[in-house]
């Protein structure tokens, strides 16, 4: 019988010495997280906004939504990234002489109708121009990605010269380069004059690209067949948004109205397109992208925290009327993402037929550098 207990005590012996060495399950876990973490896209828009950049502005406020769109036709890995924009004005006399002229408008972040908010809020206004400060102010000031695969870009736009202000943009480039964030410049004016007022200069230096645009050139809309259908989906659409959190719900809901009629002066099919993407996320006030991200948050709220739809009901029903609000939301953006490709097909039919179409307005230069970098990077655009 000692034989026999030695025996198996020595076994429970090796087994906790095996246990010792072998991983584990929670670092498998943890690593099947990390495989199935969202690839991002993360862009910095640093606009000029002196008295001479109402044109910029505009392109701007007319090209965010088709951008958008652009960004969520990409995959990596076969999945859709998560798409962070974030907004700068610099050059403004109203803006702190300490601050550099300049301020941020909008954090990198998910909330598109915040950033289209602050984009249309712009007003100009002449002052000094320093390049290299705001290109600091957004290494330094916003929350990049610290994923080395992650596609992390800064466009800066304006049309003084690049060397301005107190801040050596060759050493802020340099930094922008160790923090894998690649700053490309934009131009406003003839392409050799920028590249006298080292706008070139400061692509290089940041592994950027040197790009130069008409801002003044009027952007030409093309009508499409598919246009009033979508926007009478993007009315049906704007029906499964539930706000909740009280008040501060209600104003993010009135908020994406508001951003629908400024899109209406460009066009508001470009937007329609974006919320019926994966891009298009509104998880802090609307009730069925909350329910999507986290089941809990509406499921467990407080009643005074919820939208009309769901007070005064248990959770089996809150859970019933927020999934036929998914279904239908979902149905909606699929009809919208079909109608969406047969308007591509016939705008880009219909552009062909135009002459002499340069190419250079913001959206043109933007969209041609985010493909050629976000490729390298391993995104590929769907057709």
């Amino acid at each position: 019988m000692k034989i026999l207990h030695f025996f198996v005590f020595g076994l429970l012996l090796s087994f906790g010495a095996l246990q010792a060495q072998t991983p584990r399950t929670a670092p498998l876990v943890e690593k099947s997280r990390q495989q199935t973490v969202e690839p991002k896209i993360q862009i910095a828009l640093l606009l000029d906004a002196s008295g001479s950049m109402d044109g910029l502005i505009e392109q701007a406020k007319a090209q965010l939504w088709k951008i958008v769109n652009e960004l969520a036709r990409s995959r990596k890995d076969g999945k859709a990234p998560n798409i962070e924009l974030a907004l700068y004005e610099y050059g403004k006399d109203n803006h702190p002489s300490s601050n550099g002229y300049l301020l941020q408008l909008a954090p990198l972040t998910t909330d598109l109708d915040l950033v289209s908010e602050k984009l249309f809020e712009i007003r100009t206004n002449g002052g000094a121009e320093y390049c290299g400060w705001a290109i600091e102010d957004a290494l330094d000031n916003l929350n990049w990605s610290d994923r080395e695969e992650d596609l992390k870009l800064i466009f800066i736009a304006g049309n003084e010269r690049f060397t301005q202000g107190p801040k050596n943009y060759k050493e802020v480039c340099k930094a922008a380069v160790k923090r894998n964030v690649v700053v490309n410049t934009i131009f406003c004016g003839a392409c050799e004059q920028g590249v006298q007022l080292a706008w070139k200069d400061g692509a290089d230096r940041a592994e950027g690209k040197y790009l130069c645009i008409n801002q003044n050139e009027k952007i030409a809309h093309i009508e499409a067949p598919q246009d009033a259908e979508i926007l009478r989906l993007n009315e049906e659409l704007n029906q499964t948004y539930m706000s909740y959190g009280g008040r501060k719900g209600a104003e993010m809901k009135a908020r994406q109205k508001k951003q629908d009629v400024n899109a209406a002066a460009f066009s508001l099919t470009e937007r329609a397109i974006s919320k019926s993407s994966g891009a298009y996320k509104n998880s802090s006030w609307d009730a069925v992208d909350a329910y999507v991200e986290n089941e809990d948050v509406i499921l467990e709220a407080d009643e005074e925290e919820l939208p009309e739809e769901l007070q005064g009901l248990d959770k089996d029903k809150r859970k019933e009327v927020i999934e036929a609000k998914m279904k239908e939301r979902e149905r909606i953006q699929n009809e919208i993402q079909e109608l969406s490709k047969q308007r591509s097909a016939y705008i880009s039919a219909e552009r062909k037929k135009q002459a002499g179409k340069k190419g250079n307005s913001l959206d043109d230069v933007m969209l041609k550098a985010v493909r050629e970098q976000a490729t390298k990077e391993g995104f590929i655009f769907e057709k």
